[in-house]
């Protein structure tokens, strides 16, 4: 015979209504009573109905996830796969399942936005990139539907999102190699459609002006997320009758990709070429030399993602449109002085 609720209630010494309330993580619940019903509902091998409860609720307790595209720099990317453990971490504690979607374009995408929505299969999502005019965005705010986007979206100002600030960490990497002594810095952006692309490029800008050094565009390269991308690139940056003396990356997995076309083309990181990184991710201190990067709280990002949605979801009066969490530089032996000994 299949334990019930009210088997539950009976041997925990509440009634059902309580022990529907814990179901839901209901915060008029004690921490106490919580504990107590759920040992209980354990003990019993008691699993809530979701499906049935979600009919009455019209909540799911599902969390959607849009995995930016493509799908194979994702699972080639550090960053994302830390985010989204911190977004599982705090989604399973706070009673969330999680529900993710992919697509191999713009329009796949907004349909798989369009059904997670329409079929109320998830209570809120996540979209994990930022492009101008997303077209996610405008959907998700036409249907008020709850949603935190990660990075910052340049059309709208007042949606919730979980970001860095990007222009004044990538300000303060190429301020500290100018005063290092170096006066030609590359920087290798990711797609230039993307937010985040925008604003450490602009940060890097910046500093260039601020150090009295000319902005070059021969010294500016777009690229993809990968470490094939970055030795596609790094070769391009070689054949400069001027070569950078430092670089600066987007990423970890980019500055990767360029440290190792440099070995093959037979220089040496720091000495002929500094580099720098994004995202601190283990990739940096795995390679050879250590990337210096900057720390952006990845997993820390994912948690306050989390939060920041299941507040709008209940409707907890959260009103706070951008979270920003601090960065910090990480400097290891991918970077010295120009024509100076590491």
């Amino acid at each position: 015979m299949a334990v019930t609720i009210i088997n539950v209630a009976e041997k925990a010494g509440v009634s059902p209504s309580t022990v529907s309330r814990v179901i839901s993580n209901d915060s008029r619940i004690s921490q106490k009573t919580s504990r107590k019903v759920r040992k209980v509902m354990e003990e019993l091998g008691y699993h809530p109905n979701l499906m049935a409860k979600s009919l009455v609720t019209r909540t799911t307790h599902n969390i959607g996830i849009v995995l930016p595209r493509p799908a194979e720099e994702l699972f080639q990317n550090q960053f994302f796969s830390e985010i989204i453990r911190g977004i599982v971490t705090k989604a399973a504690s706070s009673g969330y399942d999680i529900l993710m979607t992919t697509s191999t374009n713009e329009i796949e995408e907004w349909k798989a936005v369009e059904r997670l929505v329409q079929g109320r299969n998830v209570d809120g999502i996540i979209l994990l990139a930022s492009q101008r005019e997303d077209p996610n965005i405008s959907f998700l705010r036409e249907k008020k539907f709850p949603f935190v986007l990660v990075g910052r979206s340049e059309d709208y100002s007042d949606i919730t999102s979980v970001d860095n600030d990007n222009i004044a960490a990538a300000q303060a990497i190429t301020r500290h190699l100018i005063e290092l002594g170096h006066r030609r810095i590359g920087f290798v952006s990711g797609p230039f459609e993307l937010t985040v692309s925008k604003d450490r490029l602009d940060g890097y800008s910046k500093a260039l002006l601020d150090g009295g050094i000319p902005f070059r565009c021969d010294y500016v390269f777009e690229g993809a997320f990968t470490p094939d991308s970055a030795m596609q690139v790094t070769e391009q940056i070689l054949k400069l009758e001027e070569r950078p003396t430092a670089i600066i990356a987007i990423d970890d997995v980019v500055a990767f990709g360029i440290i190792r076309s440099l070995w093959n083309n037979g220089l040496r990181v720091p000495e002929d070429c500094s580099v720098v990184g994004f995202n601190n991710t283990s990739l940096a201190e795995m390679c050879l030399p250590q990337i210096s990067s900057v720390d952006i709280g990845m997993y820390q990002m994912g948690q306050s993602t989390v939060q920041a949605l299941i507040q709008r979801i209940k409707g907890d009066g959260f009103e706070q449109a951008r979270i920003i969490i601090p960065h910090q530089l990480i400097w290891r032996r991918s970077v010295t002085s120009p024509d100076s000994e590491a």
